[in-house]
């Protein structure tokens, strides 16, 4: 069991790579901790909803109290672009600071990561497509979760949509992993239910899909294990009671360590099946995750069960998976977030082509993750 104690100083994680500053209203020390590491001139990255809820006001007041000027971009939009990346750019450009600080979910610290790589490497997202693609130094950054799940907070990968494609790319290079995370569990206080849903089920997937992956190893398994230990209990405590604080601690604290178990061990075929959702049907990330992560599951297990880290009986995981998905109200068959038959053949063709697949336990093409999705259309 992780011991991680609440602290506004940035502490190690094990396995993490990543300091943490963990509990509630650690935001209000952000001026203070962007100043102990160097920082002077700021690019906050965000989006129209957290500014909406206040947490923009909260961290610009903070810098300012430090002495900090800071500039804010808040057009990302969920799923970010090479279009917001390049709007980001623009800002960083004018700006020119020496600090980024992404606030908000996987989206705006994803965009924060890709206005990193341009302004710091030049070229286009593409040219980052892929791992250890920058020759130059990447500029420090603090993560602030406002969400519990994408676990972006721990991680070196920027993911950005390609919008003439529609294809996901997985930028990573361990100079973006974030300097700092400060989890702040009263931020995720003004997440929709939705979005708490959502984002919940992602980061439960994260534990489940890293424990499993070809790529685990001892450092993975580990942050698999605990993560999941938080997560599973808290999540539908939250999805009952938003307003209890230990269950939306557990949350956070667990998205942050199975993003961490994402940064040692990488994700697997529900990954991938959710990117082809996503880019056909529009489903949004979480809820496809968490749609085919049972069928995934089963699939994985029919020959040798690669998921006894976490439960010994595989469909009895897959079953507690089910449990998960009722309690947050998301779908569980594909007609229900208005995928049918017909649209299976384009489905599989870009799950295939999704770089998650390749780390699944057991190894798939097309026709097998065609077959997953029959699995889940009834």
């Amino acid at each position: 069991m992780f011991d991680i104690p609440k602290s506004t100083t940035p502490l190690p994680v094990p396995g993490s790579g990543v300091r943490v500053a963990f509990g509630a209203g650690n935001l209000d020390h952000l001026g203070r901790i962007a100043t102990a590491v160097g920082a002077t001139r700021v690019l906050l990255v965000t989006d129209p909803d957290i500014r909406a809820a206040g947490h923009v006001e909260r961290a610009v007041r903070a810098l300012y109290h430090a002495g900090i000027p800071v500039r804010v971009f808040d057009g990302v939009e969920e799923n970010p672009t090479t279009v917001h990346v390049g709007l980001g750019l623009r800002i960083a450009e004018d700006f020119k600071p020496d600090f980024i600080v992404g606030l908000g979910g996987g989206s705006a610290m994803d965009c924060a990561k890709g206005i990193n790589f341009r302004f710091t490497n030049g070229g286009r997202m593409q040219d980052y497509w892929g791992a250890e693609k920058a020759s130059q130094p990447l500029l420090p950054m603090i993560a602030v979760p406002t969400t519990a799940g994408t676990g972006s907070d721990a991680q070196s990968y920027a993911l950005i949509t390609d919008p003439q494609t529609h294809q996901k790319m997985a930028c990573g290079d361990k100079k973006a992993l974030p300097r700092i995370a400060i989890l702040d569990p009263d931020l995720t206080a003004t997440q929709p239910p939705k979005v708490a849903a959502a984002t919940g089920i992602d980061a439960i997937a994260h534990a489940v899909e890293t424990s499993a992956t070809k790529r685990r190893n001892e450092t993975s398994r580990r942050l698999s294990r605990e993560a999941w230990r938080l997560l599973e209990p808290a999540y539908p405590r939250v999805m009952q009671d938003p307003n209890d604080a230990a269950a939306r601690e557990a949350m956070l604290l667990g998205s942050h360590l199975a993003g961490a178990a994402i940064e040692n061990s990488m994700l697997g075929a529900a990954h991938a099946l959710a990117n082809g959702l996503t880019a056909v049907c529009g489903t949004v990330h979480g809820v496809a995750v968490g749609l085919m992560l049972p069928h995934v599951i089963r699939f994985n297990a029919e020959t040798e069960n690669p998921y006894s880290d976490l439960d010994v009986n595989a469909e009895d995981l897959a079953r507690r998976i089910d449990a998960l998905l009722v309690a947050g109200g998301l779908p569980r068959r594909l007609p229900e977030v208005g995928a049918d038959e017909a649209a299976l053949p384009k489905l599989a063709a870009i799950a295939a082509k999704q770089w998650t697949a390749t780390f699944n336990p057991r190894p798939v093409g097309e026709p097998e993750l065609r077959r997953i999705y029959e699995m889940a259309l009834r």
